[in-house]
């Protein structure tokens, strides 16, 4: 598989799962507390709307928990190799703190991950689209 066909594009570059073109959250920010989770309805360049169904993202929270996973594991095993001698609480803390932090990035990777689960890559999406576009102009 090549990397332009590759899911893991489309959630490292916030982009279409569809197409790979087209944005699929408004803003670049991540740490903004008003702009981190506006996303938009369709894709820009093939169409494709996003929300599939009614509650569609409600699945995203098993995606993002696996991700709070990935994040807890890597927080206690780099505290382990940086302070091996330290109490249970500053792991809980550092823990924690990384989860927090991290947020909004999580919400951003469930969602992500969550749409390329049920949304594989079309070469062709944006020529389809354009062909679909044309025709309602012409009727």
């Amino acid at each position: 598989m090549k990397w332009n066909e590759s899911r893991v594009k489309s959630v490292l570059t916030n982009k279409c799962p569809k197409c790979h073109e087209g944005k699929v959250f408004k803003y670049k920010t991540i740490f903004h507390p008003k702009k981190f989770d506006k996303m938009y309805d369709t894709c820009s360049a093939c169409g494709h709307k996003y929300e599939l169904e009614t509650g569609f993202f409600y699945g995203a929270m098993y995606a993002s928990y696996a991700t709070t996973v990935a994040f807890s594991v890597a927080a206690f095993v780099l505290t382990y190799l940086i302070y091996p001698p330290t109490p249970y609480w500053v792991y809980i803390i550092n823990i924690l703190t990384i989860l927090v932090v991290f947020a909004p990035l999580n919400y951003r990777l469930g969602r992500l991950v969550w749409i390329n689960l049920f949304t594989g890559y079309d070469p062709d999406a944006i020529k389809n689209h354009q062909e679909i576009l044309k025709e309602n102009e012409q009727l």
